[in-house]
């Protein structure tokens, strides 16, 4: 018990893309709940946007925009909870965002199998995030899914504001036939009781091992090759009534294959940092603060999903820009 009381709780959050970890992430950076955070923010992509759409505050947050975190991260995840002990004091937790794309297997194995990861940290609770309107089909074709819900302690069913409560009743059935341990709790816009999130000692290593035997050493897994990310900036200003109308028509045309678009976006004669968020064809944004006065006011925009034009998604994003005069 005094070993485990020293060790620092880390809390892994996955959730496939779209399913609303950033606004999770978001809910248990802003609310006072008396804990300090050292957050670990990983994205699948060319451009890192997720460290713009986490919301300002005094936590560390480490932004690991190279790749999957459970593929080419391993490594550089030792080496950040390596380099996060250093700094002990500063911080009650370790919360660690994981790529929409991301096997968490990998990233549970890491408390395990590196000697000093397994002294100094131990993992508390892979918290899941599922996105009810689109769970049927996630399940369908993207057997990332599957394992973030298999793999699971304690799972949101997101979004319930889109779905009716036999459709909520018969979502549940299926996570339970995947998933018959974790503790499930519906919410809209993450809306989950910190409490029932954080220091709940709840991941079971030996309910993993009875799954999958082979847990410590199995070192293979992959991700669904027919998705790609592709990113994309634009030096001028954004005119948002472009923006509207091409974005609109793309998702209602292209939405099935977009799985998810993200960006940061400088509207024209606008001083504050806008933030574009869609999955499939539903899209919200809305303003998140002024840009830092040393920051480039470039827009960042980033789809994820199948079937990607690059050259055709490059035109159309860059013809959103204002004309150079009036830029």
């Amino acid at each position: 018990m005094a070993e485990t009381s020293q060790q620092v709780p880390v809390t892994v959050l996955t959730g496939y893309l779209g399913a609303g970890k950033t606004t999770l992430l978001n809910r248990i950076l802003s609310e006072n709940h008396g804990k300090r955070y050292a957050v670990v923010v990983n994205e699948f992509g060319e451009l890192g946007v997720d460290n713009d759409l986490v919301v300002d505050t005094d936590e560390e947050v480490f932004e690991m925009n190279n790749g999957c975190i459970c593929c080419t991260v391993r490594g550089d995840l030792i080496r950040i909870l390596g380099g996060l002990m250093k700094r002990r004091d500063k911080f009650d937790g370790i919360l660690i965002e994981t790529t929409g794309l991301a096997d968490p297997a990998p990233v549970a194995q890491t408390f395990f199998v590196d000697e000093l990861v397994r002294e100094k940290t131990r993992l508390d609770a892979i918290v899941t995030v599922v996105d009810a309107k689109n769970l049927t089909a996630r399940l369908a074709d993207s057997p990332e899914a599957s394992e973030q819900i298999a793999f699971a302690d304690v799972i949101i069913l997101n979004k319930m504001d889109l779905v009716s409560d036999a459709e909520a009743a018969a979502l549940e059935a299926r996570i339970r036939q995947i998933n018959r341990f974790a503790r499930i709790h519906r919410a809209t816009r993450a809306g989950v009781a910190i409490a029932d999130l954080l220091d709940q000692g709840a991941f079971d290593l030996n309910r993993v091992l009875e799954r999958q035997p082979d847990f410590l050493e199995d070192d293979s897994h992959s991700h669904n090759e027919d998705v790609a990310s592709m990113s994309f900036e634009a030096e001028r200003p954004i005119d948002p009534e472009k923006f509207n109308a091409w974005i609109s028509a793309l998702l209602a045309a292209q939405g099935q294959d977009i799985l998810r678009t993200k960006g940061i976006l400088h509207y024209a004669g606008e001083a504050r940092r806008f933030a574009f968020q869609a999955v499939h064809m539903m899209a919200d944004g809305d303003f998140i603060g002024p840009w830092p006065a040393d920051a480039k006011r470039a827009s960042k925009l980033v789809f994820i999903g199948r079937n990607l034009n690059r050259p055709q998604l490059r035109r159309g994003f860059l013809a959103c820009q204002v004309e150079p005069a009036a830029a």
